[in-house]
């Protein structure tokens, strides 16, 4: 395939992604909110008692906190309490620096929570975040379970979309199929009883269901595109049920 072909489809790609059921117009508001997101408070820490953990969403790259606030009112609707980190830069730096970010921000979490341990859903990139975490900086011991959701594991073309944005950060070569960073994160094993869920879209152009296939990883597909995942109420269910089900290594 020819590199004009290509860019041709994917744009084509963009453009049936932009007309999913106004899922990309959703999404875009919410983006938009930048990273005011709500904070937990300190009440909320104190009277939490639920059956599983909290739950940490990661938003994506170029994103904001703003993007992830759909699904967190409908998991916080569903009796999760749910909490968010602005990543610096739109999230568009070297990914193991996010995810160093991360790792410090859940050990502060439960140095004064007292919470032993948390759940992760990230977005896209989000979820490569999560699982270098998981996988490379000790977060076996702090999460319970990682959804990743619509996350290309395997790396995606459509960040050559995105190679404007790589003066400004590495983000967009890592994402990359065969990039340097995928095979160290895709040769590291996964840790022993890690629980980890990859949920793709059906409909997903930019990390397509192909992509978001991972060894040892369950794997969910839904019938929305990738801003869908974040904005779509039946997805929110879907999360809710992989939350509060038993974990895959469970006897």
């Amino acid at each position: 395939m020819g590199l004009f072909t290509w860019f041709y489809e994917r744009t084509a790609d963009l453009g049936r992604e932009l007309a999913d059921s106004g899922h990309a117009a959703v999404y875009l508001r919410q983006l938009l909110r930048g990273n005011r997101g709500r904070t937990v408070t300190d009440p909320e820490w104190g009277a939490y008692a639920a059956p599983v953990p909290p739950v940490l969403l990661i938003h994506g790259y170029l994103a904001t906190r703003g993007s992830l606030h759909l699904l967190e009112r409908r998991l916080r609707e569903r009796r999760h309490l749910v909490f968010t980190y602005r990543l610096p830069r739109l999230n568009v730096g070297d990914i193991r620096e996010s995810a160093a970010l991360i790792a410090r921000k859940v050990e502060s979490l439960v140095a004064q929570t007292g919470v032993p341990s948390v759940d992760i859903i990230g977005h896209s990139m989000g979820g490569l975040v999560g699982l270098y975490y998981v996988k490379r900086l000790g977060g076996r011991r702090r999460v319970r379970k990682l959804v990743m959701l619509g996350t290309p594991a395997g790396g995606t073309w459509s960040a050559l979309l995105g190679l404007v944005m790589a003066p400004f950060g590495v983000a967009s070569l890592q994402l990359l199929p065969s990039s340097p960073f995928l095979r160290e994160l895709n040769e590291t094993p996964l840790p022993e009883g890690a629980d980890v869920i990859s949920v793709g879209g059906e409909r997903d152009y930019f990390a397509p269901l192909s992509s978001t296939m991972l060894a040892g990883v369950r794997h969910v597909a839904l019938p929305t595109c990738h801003s869908g995942l974040l904005v779509d109420a039946a997805v929110a269910d879907t999360l809710v049920d992989i939350l509060r089900g038993a974990p895959a290594n469970s006897p």
